[in-house]
């Protein structure tokens, strides 16, 4: 009764009494108190009723009950039964009731619950809840039929009424009473009567029939209710989420239920968006293991969010998407709807792995961009968002894999926190967390996209969230993880520009960064105090509230006596300055835009007060004048602000570091006075020079004056101030004059007073304090010459241009000084040049200065001698080994001493800047273009030298690879400081890779044309020598010179388009642009042509530089640059064949120097090692290709003598032997590793291809583990037992399960692939035990772990017979070790073991087969087995 009461809990409410009085009446025979009419109408059906104990009323009231409904149904059967007239009483019976129920109010009494009779003063013991008198009749098996006919024929007169009075209609009464029986007796009539009433009744009355058959109809009658509704959902949308509704509850077989959920899932696009959440629902729930993916696919196809979006509604609510300090307003239908349709996944997903893990495959699948819809990222987040944690990482990989090949982009995450912002607030959890991962994560690719995740959910969510992101982004900058810092640094300044107001508001959580800046870089810092200062002094002044904390922290730091603090107090009070005294608009209070009087008083003191606190140390006051420099090029202060700064420089420059020109400079200097380096007209009598000798002689009087005796120099002025102070006077005036310097360019050709440079001659007879001075004195000069570069290199006057070139000749010859002067004076430590970085930074000791030409790897600078044609000592030991150094051309000889390498100084110079690269617009001038007095023939032409074109090249290489060169992100070791490679890149870190990369774009054409120049040279040089590189015209220098200049640039070109922001949407404009200046080399009017056809011609145009590369180097950065180029057109498998081509070209060419020796060395060797792997990795087929070398090269090699090549390969010799070998082996390894995995259901063609690529790849193997008892070398053991066990572990994997299923099919094939292997099995134990007698750890090493791998190849053989019912071919045996030549390792006979050998092998193999197939362990008994199939042996010879 508890249950029935339950399931009829819709009829509550309609009171009952106490049956006190019904009791009483029965035991007395007394009739109780009448509240209404009792129906007086005597028929058999009232009588029948009554004496079971129902009384009717008439009117309004309720039904009255005596008994318990258990017992009413029993008496009713009971009479009915023993009745007479049985069974034409029953048809009476029904009569009774059909006339009962005629009248509509009667009618609906019956249908609601009967209430108990009660007496007075008694308590009623019947049930105070009972069921209606239809539902009572119904429980009575001999009656449910014809009631229930009745009822349903009631229905089409109730079907249209509504609900009356506020009440349940008639019709949903009548449906109510069908539930939950105890038993229908013809369950399949009733459901098809229901059936046929769900074809004519209106749709209220469907839905309510539809969603109560699972509650009516009993288990067998399911399926065909669930083909009939299916049925209907065809033609009636209407009736989606009813029928959906009792689908899910009902009990379906599961093909019926696949083919419901396929017709629901062809429907999808016609469902109403409020009926979505219910069809996902159901599709979701109906899923079994083997069908989600498929169903999840289909799923994520159809639904179409976008679709469900109106784009004027979202942005007319978007302007209510937030209420300060609360929640997201109250969400919008559309929002709402789509929030259960997410709330239905997430069920699906979280209950059900299979779910989550389709779900995850489906949106892997999706391989084109445009295929990507907002339901992925949506889903991604709902499976982040689930507890299970494989289900979290599943979709942080997915998302990260998607962002990395550009297939889930920004526009796809805007869209989505566009129009769904309501949807994703659900998610916010989710989204921080994925962002901090994204922005945390090593690969660059991905961190722009965590960023924008922040971005978004900073502008579209509340201030709880904003909150959140803010103090995120705090969290990352705190990291001191560099890649991490700059991305959240950059967000940061972001907001702040777009969202001032409500940065405002964070303002304090960004301040608290400041404690944390010890792990900070500079240039990280400026970006710091850059954000604050712009919310605290901003033109808005929204952060004012942290003015007064800016400047306590500022003056703290300013007046701190550690530099490291000091410096960082100078870098924000700068930042600082630039806020306050930006320029700003016209306003009503300041009609011309100035600024504010006490403003500009602020301003003007707080210059005052970093001057002041600088002054005491000349490396505060570059670093303060350098600072100033930056805030000026790249801010737009107010003009009295900039007027102030430019004047106040102008006249402290002049009256500090220039003098006049007198007749004599005399003076207590340790060298004698020289005026040196001018550029102006002799007649220079009353000019200025740049006063740098008597100017560092007194630096370093008064150091020592000041370190004997504690008084204090009024005012020190150092030469380390010179370049940072004229730098910033060059900046004062462009920024004044518009570009314009006549002002000031005086400076460029006047002289410095320096000392005779024959000094350097004679650096042995010198003092350390003089030598010391010496290279003080060249480091200052050069620095000055860079600044001045600087400064004058974007003049477009043709004498301008000219002196400029001068400069840079001044540098090379100066920089070839410098090299000689730091050989004799070790133990030195240059003055600095790059002052916002510890002063100690990358200082060289006297051991690692000393140049070692065979060690370096890099050359950083090659400086050439004072005349254009002239090159100085080359350090790259790619193009000149020490060999080269020592050509019997004595006037050079004299010239190249030991040296120090230029690159370990680098931090010590000036930084070049980006616009100095324009120089390289500028003509070669080649040796050609000289006379024979070394004149240039063609005056009126600005001409590069080579030493100057070498110089200007190596700067943009670094640059490049500063910039463009992706480097993961590591993290700091523990207890390890910090190489800071930034050092020297300081201006260029102000600059986005993106314009690096369009200037250097810009360049392009110059680039082109030096690189065919190069070209046309070394042409030349083949043509007047017949084509022999060491010809008698060949100048060696010169040579070296220009190879090196050919390698530079196409390190250059190729460092540029490897810049992984190609890949990004918006930067193909610039990828085409760049691929269009090659193109055009070779066709013009080339720029316009697609993509992939720019890609063609600029392949095509670099093929053409393949006949002259003068050396292997410079031919494995011409293949690079080939291989770069041929991934841009999205078609990189077209260019394959070529690129092997020209690489096989390469290592089949004989390379010789200059000299006419062959190319040699370290770094011959590892050029050669990575254009072997280019052409073994671009080859067809790389099986042939190692069999062509290791078949055909390495045995002519091993016929040839000791100093000779191998025929058909002349790069293949015994000193490359190794590399050649390292090198196969790990692209056979490789190579195995992609074969197909087999399948049981291959077919036989299948299965003899795999089993041919495998033979091939076993033959391969064999003949190179063979070559080491020839080449039996330490490093060749090593190679080969390192990769010997990958390639063992591929076989495991990959072939053992083809020969498990081809083994009976391929008898022949599996034989010989198991004998050719074994071969190489037996030697790689022969290694092992080599390795055990020589004890080097080094190959001890692998020993373990490929004797593990010899001992399950022997397991896995004996299970693959097994399977193929021929165990009885292996039996067990005692194994001795043997060392490389076969010979049993005596060691093993101490113990006594005298036991036979045993081979794992076929037993009938040749007699040279039948060594032991060692797979031992330490014992040297240890027993193994081996087997071979009998049967299969007679193919073995």
């Amino acid at each position: 009764m508890l249950r029935k009461k339950r399931r009829s809990s819709v009829d509550d409410g309609e009171g009952a009494t106490s049956t006190n009085q019904a009791k009483k009446s029965r035991r007395t025979g007394g009739q109780p108190k009448k509240a209404a009419p009792v129906e007086t109408n005597q028929s058999i059906y009232i009588v029948l009723l009554r004496e079971a104990g129902v009384t009717l009323k008439q009117g309004g009231a309720s039904n009255e009950i005596a008994v318990d409904q258990v017992v009413f149904q029993k008496r009713i059967q009971k009479q009915l039964r023993q009745s007479p007239s049985h069974p034409a009483i029953v048809q009476e019976f029904i009569t009774g009731l059909e006339s009962h129920i005629e009248d509509p109010e009667t009618f609906r009494n019956c249908l609601l619950p009967c209430v108990p009779q009660l007496s007075d003063g008694e308590a009623s013991s019947v049930s105070s809840f009972q069921e209606s008198l239809l539902r009572m009749l119904l429980g009575i098996e001999m009656l449910q039929t014809p009631v229930i006919n009745t009822l349903l024929e009631k229905i089409p007169e109730f079907m249209l009424d509504g609900t009356g009075d506020g009440g349940p209609s008639i019709s949903h009464l009548i449906i109510n009473q069908l539930k939950w029986l105890d038993r229908v007796v013809d369950s399949k009539e009733l459901a098809d009567k229901l059936m046929e009433l769900v074809s004519v009744a209106p749709v209220d009355v469907q839905r309510d029939i539809i969603t109560s058959l699972p509650e009516i109809l009993e288990d067998s009658q399911h399926n065909d209710v669930a083909r009939e509704l299916n049925s209907l959902l065809q033609t009636n949308t209407q009736l989606t989420v009813p029928i959906l509704d009792a689908l899910s509850s009902l009990n379906l077989s599961s093909s019926l239920l696949a083919e419901v959920r396929d017709a629901v899932m062809a429907t999808l696009a016609a469902v109403q968006l409020e009926d979505l959440p219910v069809v996902v629902k159901f599709i979701l729930h109906s899923v079994s293991a083997s069908d989600a993916y498929e169903v999840v696919t289909n799923l994520r196809r159809k639904l179409e969010l976008e679709e469900c979006v109106l784009p004027p509604v979202l942005q007319a609510s978007q302007s209510r998407v937030k209420n300060k300090g609360a929640a997201v307003s109250s969400a919008t239908p559309t929002a709402s709807n789509i929030t259960l349709i997410l709330d239905g996944i997430k069920s699906a997903v979280r209950f059900q792995k299979t779910i989550s893990e389709a779900w995850l495959k489906a949106i892997e699948s999706v391989d084109e961009t445009d295929d990507h819809k907002v339901i992925d990222v949506l889903v991604l987040l709902i499976l982040h968002s689930t507890n299970a944690n494989q289900s979290r990482r599943g979709a942080e990989r997915v998302l990260k894999a998607k962002v990395r090949n550009g297939l889930i982009q920004d526009a796809l995450l805007q869209r989505t926190f566009r129009d769904y912002y309501q949807v994703m607030r659900g998610y916010f959890s989710s989204i921080l967390a994925v962002a901090q991962s994204l922005l945390r994560s090593p690969d660059p690719g991905v961190v722009p996209f965590g960023g924008h995740m922040y971005q978004q959910s900073f502008t579209v969510f509340d201030s709880y969230c904003q909150q959140e992101v803010v103090g995120s982004l705090v969290a990352h900058v705190c990291s001191g993880v560099g890649r991490e810092v700059d991305m959240a640094l950059e967000l940061l300044c972001g907001l702040v520009t777009e969202k001032p107001s409500e940065m405002a508001q964070y303002a304090v959580f960004v301040k608290g960064s400041l404690d944390y800046m010890d792990n900070l870089t500079p240039q990280q810092i400026r970006r710091l105090f850059h954000l604050l200062s712009s919310l605290a002094f901003g033109q808005q002044q929204q952060g004012s509230h942290i003015q007064d904390d800016m400047h306590i922290v500022i003056r703290k730091q300013l007046s701190s006596t550690v530099p490291k603090y000091k410096r960082i107090g100078i870098i924000g009070a700068v930042m600082i300055l630039g806020s306050m005294g930006a320029s700003r608009p016209e306003t009503k209070e300041s009609q011309n835009g100035s600024l504010p009087q006490e403003t500009f008083r602020q301003v003007t003191a707080l210059l005052e007060l970093v001057r002041s606190s600088s002054e005491s140390s000349p490396e505060a006051s570059a670093l303060y004048y350098d600072e100033l420099a930056n805030l000026i090029l790249n801010s737009t202060l107010d003009p009295e602000v900039q007027e102030s700064i430019a004047k106040s420089v102008l006249d402290d420059f002049q009256d500090e570091f220039v003098v006049d020109l007198g007749p004599e400079i005399t003076g207590p200097f340790p060298f004698p006075a020289r005026v040196l380096y001018n550029l102006d007209d002799e007649e220079s009598q009353g000019h200025i020079a740049i006063n740098l000798l008597p100017l560092l002689a007194k630096d370093i009087q008064n150091k020592g004056d000041l370190h004997s005796q504690d008084k204090k120099a009024d005012k020190r002025v150092s030469p380390l101030c010179l370049s940072p102070f004229f730098r910033l006077l060059r900046l004062c005036e462009e920024k004044q004059h518009h570009g314009d310097l006549e002002e000031i360019d005086g400076l460029l050709g006047c002289p410095l007073v320096l000392t005779d440079m024959d000094a350097v001659e004679k650096m042995d007879s010198l003092s350390k304090a003089e030598k010391e001075f010496l290279c003080t004195l060249l480091f200052h000069t050069i620095n000055w010459f860079r600044e001045v570069v600087n400064a004058f290199c974007k003049q477009k006057e043709t004498e301008m241009k000219m002196k400029v070139l001068t400069r840079l000749q001044n540098i090379t010859s100066l920089q070839t000084l410098l090299e000689r002067a730091l050989a004799a004076t070790p133990g030195y430590v240059p003055p600095v040049a790059n002052f916002d970085g510890e002063s100690t930074d990358g200082v060289i000791s006297s051991s690692t200065a000393l140049v070692n030409k065979a060690k370096k790897g890099k050359k950083k600078k090659a400086p050439g001698k004072s005349s254009s044609e002239s090159s100085s000592q080359l350090e790259e030991t790619n193009e000149a080994d020490e060999t080269l150094q020592e050509q019997p051309e004595k006037e050079q000889e004299k010239e190249i001493r030991p040296g120090v390498s230029l690159g370990s100084y680098r931090q010590f110079f000036r930084e070049l800047d980006m616009e100095v690269l324009s120089v390289l617009q500028c003509g070669l001038l080649a040796r050609s273009l000289l006379d024979s007095e070394l004149h240039t023939k063609v005056q009126e032409q600005v001409l590069l030298g080579p030493a100057e074109l070498v110089f200007l090249l190596e700067d943009m290489l670094r640059k490049l690879e500063f910039s463009l060169a992706a480097a993961p992100a590591k993290r700091a070791p523990f207890l390890k400081g910090r190489s800071n490679k930034s050092v020297g890149f300081s201006h260029l870190q102000q600059r986005s890779s993106k314009d690096i990369a369009n200037c250097c774009i810009q360049l392009l054409p110059a680039i082109c044309s030096h690189l065919e120049d190069c070209h046309n040279h070394f042409q030349t040089l083949l043509t007047n020598n017949n084509g022999v590189v060491d010809g008698p015209s060949t100048h060696v220098q010169e040579h070296q010179l220009m190879s090196y200049c050919y390698h530079l640039l196409l390190q250059v070109l190729n460092t540029t388009f490897c810049w992984s922001g190609f890949s990004l949407l918006g930067q193909r404009g610039l990828l085409k642009k760049a691929l269009g200046v090659l193109a055009e080399r070779l066709k013009e009017q080339s720029s316009d042509l697609p993509l992939e056809q720019l890609v063609k011609c600029s392949f095509e145009y670099l093929l053409n530089f393949r006949s002259t590369v003068p050396s292997l180097t410079i031919a494995l950065c011409l293949s690079q640059l080939l291989s770069s180029v041929s991934e841009k057109g999205g078609n990189s498998a077209a260019y394959r064949e070529q690129i092997a081509s020209i690489a096989k070209c390469f290592l089949t060419q004989q390379w010789v120097t200059a000299c006419g020796e062959k190319e040699r060395g370290s770094k011959f060797n590892e050029a050669l090692q990575i254009l072997l792997s280019i052409y073994l990795e671009h080859a067809d087929d790389v099986l042939k290709a190692v069999e062509d070398i290791a078949g055909e090269g390495i045995p002519e090699l091993l016929n040839a003598s000791k100093d000779e090549s191998s025929a058909s390969w002349p790069t293949l010799n015994r000193q490359t032997f190794l590399v050649f070998y390292k090198v196969m082996m790990a692209k056979l390894e490789k190579a195995a590793r992609k074969i197909p995995a087999s399948k049981m259901n291959d077919n036989t063609e299948t299965q003899s291809h795999k089993l041919l690529t495998w033979n091939l790849a076993v033959r391969d193997f064999h003949i190179l583990v063979n070559l080491v008892k020839v080449f039996d070398s330490r490093p060749v053991l090593n190679v080969c037992l390192k990769y010997g066990r990958l390639f063992l572990e591929s076989f495991l994997k990959l072939g053992m399960p083809l020969l498990d299923y081809s083994f009976k099919k391929h008898k022949e094939d599996a034989q010989n692939l198991l004998k050719t292997f074994q071969l190489s099995t037996r030697q790689l134990h022969h290694m092992c035990g080599h390795s055990k007698i020589h004890q080097d750890t080094s190959l001890t090493n692998h020993v373990p772990a490929l004797k593990k791998s010899l001992e399950l190849f022997v397991y896995r053989v004996k299970a693959m017979l097994m399977l193929n019912n021929c165990q009885e071919a292996f039996w067990m045996g005692n194994l001795k070790n043997r060392n490389l030549k076969g010979e049993e390792i005596l060691s093993q006979r101490s113990h006594g073991s005298d036991e036979e050998e045993e081979d794992e092998q076929r037993s009938p193999l040749p007699q040279e087969q039948s060594e032991d197939e060692a797979q031992e362990s330490d014992s040297a008994e240890n027993k193994k087995i081996s087997g071979e199939e009998d049967d299969i042996t007679d193919d073995s010879e």
